[in-house]
């Protein structure tokens, strides 16, 4: 099932989301989730722009994405309705809040006529609840005004869809309770409030059905629900355990990565030090100078924090530093469209910085992925010696799963190796900083104030080994090329490929996808879709992007049509065409939406069965 809460920016349409996931995570169903919002903090009431949604998915399976299109929508005004009545399928349930349909509204988004009294809405099961009226009416003897009673009815409507699914309720009671605990009042109005919406549904013969979800059958295990943004807060604070630093956070506040400068801000037991900056360098040059000084230093920001960021990401490559640099992308240029997701960082992350200043990168999957990802940057920070840079996006930050809790003795520990005593080769007693490891070619780290471990780092180039200023162009292209060979030479694990019809009758699917980072849910979810209908598919996912697997070369050319799903214009694409000569075909989306499985699914079967016009093409040429 796929719902959807739509409404005006104050109506709590994310609070009731949030509270209806919660239970049906409670419940043991999968799920997914979408919150979307606008960027403004109160735009005008009753406006297109203003209109806020939760969109949840839930099953008895596991489930990849928080669906295309919802089986109910829940409209609390015309300008949600407007906006939102386009993906809601014929014969998909419309829930109405009646009383905000009045003619001052429908004007004000374009209504030329009441769509509920027009027939325009036919071709769905309407039912129109006057919710506000309702919800004062179950208030009337708390003694509270129209006004503060009236914003009770987004409980309204999450106690009726409790019903209408089965959910429990006593958690979000409780949680209602908590939340306003120094306002028991409100407290108590929201929880008369949720019990009058459920109760309306249980009495009133309006709702003739209701619908039960099993829970899913998940591995064994401790299961949470968890969002990407919290999921990463809580791997960079399992890596400060595996690595045995102290973790700083240099931020500034920017959406949608400031959930994790709220998150970890709790958490000063555990080791964490959070400083909220003045400005992006601010935060990513504290950070730097904590990891200078011993921490794993972390800094979060989004696309354009990045940009601001870039010289000192820059100066963290010179100095060999181990650097967290979290980006959770989202829609650009400039300030673009900060609540809405894409993924178009990917050329940025990798080159947005002046001279050869190559450094790792690595992409979650997942909301719950965002944890080891977290937790695999930091492991290769340490071991390296360099700046790290993690790209999540909009749509792992916020959307939420359930997840599994890790056996956290099965992390890996890394010992940072901290330098202890002089090294010069020479027998001089000094301690020379850019000497190299030989198997991974990371410099010593020494913490600032050892004795006898003096010496002197900065932006300008160092002497191989003693670490001196210098501008020898020899010795320049020495460095650039040992710190390109550092970051070519760490360690990734193989891409692996999802081709079930990769067998010994079977030559393999003639159709691979390949995608990074969020689009991993709506690409396996189309490839399922595709395969139910008999077609050969195959599936993979790069998390490494820099360096990329050893076999990525093989396996490209190993198909005879490669597809790249992006939410960019190709910059995946773009690379694995330079690097590896293979003719990658793009299909790309920058709408601020996630790709759907449905949308997917056409364009596989365009290209498995010939009709898109450049799989024609190829088909044609080949046959010929």
């Amino acid at each position: 099932m796929v719902i959807r809460f739509a409404g005006d920016s104050g109506d709590g349409m994310q609070l009731t989301g949030d509270r209806f996931t919660s239970e049906t995570a409670n419940f043991g169903n999968d799920l997914s989730t979408l919150p979307n919002f606008p960027a403004e903090i109160r735009a005008p009431a009753g406006t297109l722009p203003g209109v806020s949604s939760f969109q949840l998915h839930f099953a008895n399976y596991d489930i990849l994405t928080p669906g295309d299109r919802p089986d109910v929508l829940v409209a609390m005004n015309p300008a949600a309705l407007k906006a939102n009545i386009r993906d809601l399928p014929p014969g998909g349930v419309l829930i109405v809040n009646t009383d905000e349909f009045t003619k001052r509204n429908l004007t004000k988004v374009g209504y030329e006529a009441n769509p509920l009294e027009d027939e325009s809405l036919e071709q769905y099961a309407v039912h129109e609840v006057a919710m506000a009226t309702l919800t004062r009416g179950a208030l009337e003897e708390t003694g509270l005004s129209k006004k503060d009673a009236e914003r009770a009815k987004n409980m309204f409507a999450l106690g009726l869809l409790s019903w209408m699914y089965h959910r429990p309720s006593e958690s979000t009671e409780r949680f209602l309770r908590d939340k306003f605990a120094k306002k028991p009042d409100i407290a108590e109005a929201n929880i008369l409030a949720f019990r009058a919406g459920h109760a309306y549904g249980e009495t009133t013969e309006a709702f003739a059905v209701t619908y039960e979800v099993a829970p899913a059958k998940l591995n064994p295990g401790t299961y949470r629900q968890i969002t990407g943004n919290i999921a990463l807060s809580y791997g960079l604070i399992a890596a400060g355990r595996t690595t045995n630093l102290p973790v700083f956070l240099g931020s500034y506040p920017i959406t949608p990565a400031s959930d994790i400068l709220h998150e970890l801000s709790r958490h000063k037991a555990f080791g964490v030090t959070t400083f909220q900056a003045e400005d992006e360098i601010s935060g990513v040059g504290a950070a730097l100078g904590a990891a200078f000084g011993g921490a794993l230093g972390v800094t979060t920001t989004s696309g354009p924090g990045v940009a601001l960021k870039a010289e000192t990401v820059g100066l963290a490559v010179a100095l060999e530093l181990p650097l967290l640099v979290i980006d959770v992308q989202r829609g650009g240029p400039s300030t673009g469209l900060p609540t809405k997701t894409e993924q178009a960082d990917l050329l940025q992350a990798l080159h947005g910085r002046n001279g050869e200043a190559p450094l790792p990168v690595i992409a979650p999957s997942t909301p719950g992925d965002c944890f080891i990802a977290a937790v695999e940057a930091a492991t290769i920070a340490v071991r390296y010696r360099t700046p790290v840079m993690l790209l999540s996006d909009g749509a792992l930050a916020n959307g939420s799963e359930p997840w599994r809790i890790p056996d956290v003795d099965t992390l890996p520990d890394v010992d940072p190796g901290f330098a202890t005593e002089p090294n010069a080769p020479d027998g001089s007693g000094e301690f020379w900083p850019y000497l190299r490891d030989p198997e991974t070619l990371a410099r010593p780290w020494a913490i600032p104030g050892t004795p006898g471990l003096e010496h002197r780092v900065g932006g300008l180039e160092k002497a191989d080994g003693h670490g001196a200023i210098s501008y020898d162009p020899d010795n320049h292209d020495r460095m650039v090329r040992l710190r390109q060979a550092k970051i070519d030479g760490i360690e990734v694990p193989d891409l692996t490929v999802d081709d079930p019809d990769n067998g010994p009758d079977s030559a393999g699917a003639d159709l691979l996808v390949i995608g990074w980072g969020s689009t991993y849910g709506p690409i396996n979810a189309a490839a399922r879709r595709v395969r139910k209908l008999g077609h050969c598919v195959a599936t993979a996912h790069l998390r490494n992007l820099n360096p990329m697997p050893a076999n990525l070369g093989e396996v490209l050319r190993s198909y005879r049509t490669v597809l790249c799903p992006e939410m960019n214009l190709g910059q995946l694409a773009l690379l694995l065409r330079a690097q590896h000569l293979v003719d990658i075909k793009s299909y790309t989306k920058v709408a601020g939406l996630p790709f759907g499985a449905e949308e997917l699914q056409d364009v596989f079967l365009d290209y498995l069965t010939g009709t898109h016009p450049e799989a024609a093409t190829e088909i044609t040429g080949a046959q010929a």
